[in-house]
C-alpha cells in the first residue's frame, strides 16, 4: 500500500509540470542553453585565473601533438592533417622570423582567397605573435588602399591569384609596407616570394612565448567591416572574440566527428572564427571550398559526409532555386549554421532537403553582443530571458527614421519600445562585455557608441540594426540604418559606392542606397545621379567605372537620374522617399536604367525589364 501523500505529490508534479509547459514552454530549451554559455564562460575564467591564458592557437598546437593523423580540413579533394597544417605554418613562422624582421605584436596584412595557404600563412603569424588583417579579395583600388593604411601592416602578403589587385595599389602603396607574394618567382619591383622560401625553410617550432599573451583582451586579428558608414572599417578582433566565436559550433550541439563544410570566404569572421575556429574548438574536421557553387554544394556534402554546414540567406535562396533533383534528401547534414534567412526560404529549405535544424544567430564582427535561436523557431535570431540579460544587458529603443538618429524624450533619455515594435539594438559596454573599436579613425569607434542612453555616464555599442522581440522574448531582425544596406550577403556601405560614381567627370552628385525587390533577400543599390551642367549621361563610362572599382555585389543595380537631390534640413541627402518609391518606372518619371550584367551595360529600365526582374526571369 502506497503512502497516503505518494498520490499527492504525483498529481503536484505532473500539475507543475503541465502548468510548465504552457506558462515557460521553452524553460528547459532556455537553461540547456545558458548552461553550456555559462560552461564555457567559467572554463575561460579558469584559465584567466591561474595565469594560463589559452588561445585558439594554443588549442590547435595541441590539437596538433594529440591527434596530428586527423584531418583538419579537406582541400579539392586532398587531406591535410592537423600535423600537416602545424608542420607547414612553422616553415611560414620561419621564413618571416629570419627574412621578415617581424616584432610581436606587428602587423600583417593577408590578401588571399579561400586556399590552404590561408590558414597555413595565418596560423604561421600567429605564432609569431603577429595580428593578422583579413582583406576583402573582392575590395580594390583606392578601397583597398584605405584599408591597408587603416590596419598600418609591416607586410603585405598575396596570394598568386589576386597580383592583379596588387599591381592597381603598388605604385601608391606606402613604402613602409613590405609586400609578399605567394609565388616561386616576381617580375614585380621590390615584391618578395614567398612560395619557394616556404618550401626551403626548417619545420621547426618557433619559441611558444612568441605566441603567448597574458591578456585575452589583447588584438589577435582586424577584420574588415562595413560598419553603418563610409569605407570599410579595421575592427579589433580580441583573443577573447576569438574564442567566442569558435564556440559558436559547439554551443549549437556540434561534436568533435562532425564535418564542417566551409563555402564562406575566410576574410569573413563567419568562416575563421566560427568556421575554422569552431573545428579547433571541437578538434573536428572542415571541408573548405574555393568559392561556393550551388550546383555543386550537396554533391561536396554527400562526397565528403557533411554532417554541419554554414550559410548566410543568399546561400540558402540559391540551393533552393536550384532544379529540383531526386534524392534531395539523401545527405547526412544535420545542422546548418548562419544568419539572414527569410522565413519562406527556411521553410522551402527544410520541405525540401530534409530535417536539418536550422541555427540561426545574429552577431557583429565588431559587437559585444550575439544571439543564438537555439530552439529552431522559424524567422528568429535567438531568444533571450532574465539571465540572458544579466549577463550580456542589452535593449531596443525608439528610432526616428526621418533624422536617421535615436529619440530621446524630453529630460534627453532613450526610450526602449514595446513588444512588437521595432527598435534599434544596442548593447551595454562594460568590462564583461568590452567594445574594442576600430584601427585608424577613432572617430569611428567614438560614432557607435551611444553615451548617456538611460541614465548620465552609461555607455552603449549602436548595432545600427532594428530588431523586434515578441511576446514570447524570441527577437527577429528588422532592418540595418544608417548609410548601408546587405546585399548578396555582404555589407554595401552607400558613401564608398557614391564617391566612386562621382569621380566621373560628367556626374555632379550621387546618392546611393537600397531598395527591395520581391523574393531576394536584403536590399539592391540604386543610385540617384545629377548630372553637371551641360554634361550628358554616359551609361558605357558608369558601368567601366562601377565594375572597375566596386566589388560586383556592391555596383548598383538601379540608376535614376534626377534634376535636383532632395536634403534634410541637416544637409544630408533624403534618401527615405527614394527608398519608399523603389525601382517601379509605372510611378516614377524620371529615367530609370537596370545592370544587365548579360549584356555587361546598363540598359534602359522599362515596364517589361521590370516585369521580368519581378517575375525572376532576369537574374540580378
Amino acid at each position: 500500500m502506497l503512502p497516503a501523500w505518494v498520490p499527492g505529490a504525483a498529481a503536484g508534479i505532473l500539475s507543475l509540470h503541465l502548468a510548465q509547459r504552457l506558462l515557460f514552454p521553452y524553460f528547459w530549451a532556455d537553461l540547456r542553453y545558458l548552461l553550456r554559455v555559462l560552461r564555457y564562460g567559467l572554463r575561460v575564467e579558469a584559465y584567466r585565473l591561474r595565469g594560463r591564458v589559452v588561445t585558439v592557437l594554443d588549442k590547435f598546437v595541441r590539437l596538433a601533438q594529440r591527434q596530428p593523423r586527423k584531418a583538419f580540413f579537406i582541400f579539392e579533394g586532398e587531406v591535410h592533417t592537423y600535423g600537416d597544417v602545424d608542420r607547414r605554418s612553422n616553415r611560414v613562422a620561419q621564413v618571416f622570423l629570419r627574412h621578415g624582421g617581424l616584432q610581436k605584436g606587428d602587423t600583417v596584412a593577408l590578401l588571399m582567397g579561400n586556399e590552404p595557404d590561408f590558414i597555413h600563412v595565418w596560423f604561421g603569424l600567429a605564432k609569431l605573435g603577429c595580428v593578422v588583417a583579413f582583406l576583402n579579395f573582392n575590395v580594390r583600388s583606392r578601397s583597398l588602399l584605405h584599408c591597408l593604411s587603416s590596419c598600418e601592416p609591416k607586410i603585405l602578403v598575396v596570394g598568386a591569384d589576386l597580383l592583379g589587385s596588387l599591381e592597381e595599389i603598388l605604385p601608391d602603396l606606402q613604402k613602409d609596407v613590405s609586400v609578399w607574394i605567394m609565388t616561386k618567382a616576381s617580375a614585380l619591383p621590390s615584391v618578395h616570394t614567398l612560395l619557394d622560401k616556404i618550401e626551403a625553410a626548417s619545420e621547426d617550432s618557433v619559441p611558444a612565448d612568441r605566441r603567448s599573451t597574458n591578456n585575452l583582451k589583447s588584438s589577435a586579428l582586424y577584420i574588415f567591416t562595413s560598419g553603418t558608414t563610409g569605407l570599410p572599417k579595421a575592427a579589433f578582433i580580441s583573443h577573447m572574440q576569438v574564442l567566442k566565436g569558435s564556440a559558436g559550433l559547439w554551443a549549437f550541439g556540434a561534436i568533435p566527428d562532425d564535418i564542417i563544410y566551409i563555402t564562406l570566404p575566410l576574410y569573413h569572421s563567419a568562416a575563421s572564427l566560427l568556421g575554422i575556429g569552431g573545428c579547433i574548438e571541437l578538434g573536428a574536421t572542415c571541408v573548405l571550398r574555393k568559392k561556393f557553387s550551388a550546383s555543386q554544394f550537396w554533391n561536396d556534402c554527400r562526397k565528403y559526409n557533411v554532417t554541419v554546414i554554414q550559410y548566410i540567406g543568399e546561400l540558402c535562396r540559391y540551393l533552393c532555386n536550384q532544379p529540383v533533383k531526386e534524392g534531395e534528401k539523401n545527405h547526412k547534414v544535420r545542422l546548418a549554421i548562419g544568419n539572414g534567412v527569410r522565413n519562406d526560404v527556411w521553410r522551402e529549405f527544410l520541405d525540401r532537403f530534409g530535417s536539418v535544424k536550422i541555427c540561426e544567430f545574429y552577431g557583429a564582427t565588431e559587437g559585444n553582443i550575439c544571439f543564438m535561436n537555439h530552439t529552431g523557431k522559424i524567422g528568429s535570431v535567438g531568444r533571450t530571458n532574465f539571465f540572458y540579460k544579466l549577463f550580456f544587458p542589452f535593449d531596443l529603443i525608439k528610432y526616428d527614421f526621418q533624422k536617421d538618429e535615436p529619440i530621446r524624450n524630453k529630460y534627453g533619455w532613450c526610450e526602449k519600445v514595446k513588444k512588437g515594435e521595432a527598435g534599434l539594438l544596442i548593447s551595454r559596454v562594460n568590462a564583461k562585455n568590452p567594445f574594442f573599436g576600430y584601427a585608424g579613425n577613432k572617430r569611428h569607434t567614438e560614432k557607435k557608441l551611444l553615451c548617456d542612453v538611460f541614465k548620465k555616464g552609461d555607455l552603449y555599442f549602436n548595432t545600427g540594426d532594428l530588431m523586434v522581440q515578441d511576446q514570447e522574448n524570441f527577437l527577429y531582425f528588422w532592418d540595418r540604418i544608417g548609410d548601408t544596406f546587405r546585399w548578396k550577403g555582404e555589407n554595401v556601405a552607400t558613401t564608398e559606392v557614391s564617391d566612386v560614381i562621382v569621380m566621373l567627370d560628367f556626374i555632379q552628385e550621387a546618392n546611393v542606397y537600397g531598395v527591395s525587390v520581391p523574393a531576394h533577400e536584403g536590399k539592391a543599390g540604386m543610385a540617384s545621379l545629377i548630372l553637371k551642367e551641360n554634361m550628358t549621361l554616359d551609361l558605357e563610362q558608369i558601368y567601366k567605372q562601377v565594375v572597375t572599382y566596386l566589388p560586383s555585389y556592391a555596383c548598383p543595380l538601379f540608376l535614376r537620374v534626377q534634376q535636383t537631390m532632395e536634403m534634410t534640413g541637416t544637409f544630408k541627402q533624403q534618401k527615405f522617399r527614394l527608398v519608399d518609391e523603389g525601382f517601379n518606372p509605372s510611378t516614377i518619371t524620371d529615367p530609370l536604367y537596370f545592370l544587365d550584367r548579360s549584356k555587361q551595360a546598363y540598359v534602359s529600365l522599362t515596364k517589361e525589364v521590370y516585369e521580368r526582374i519581378l517575375s525572376g526571369q532576369t537574374k540580378l
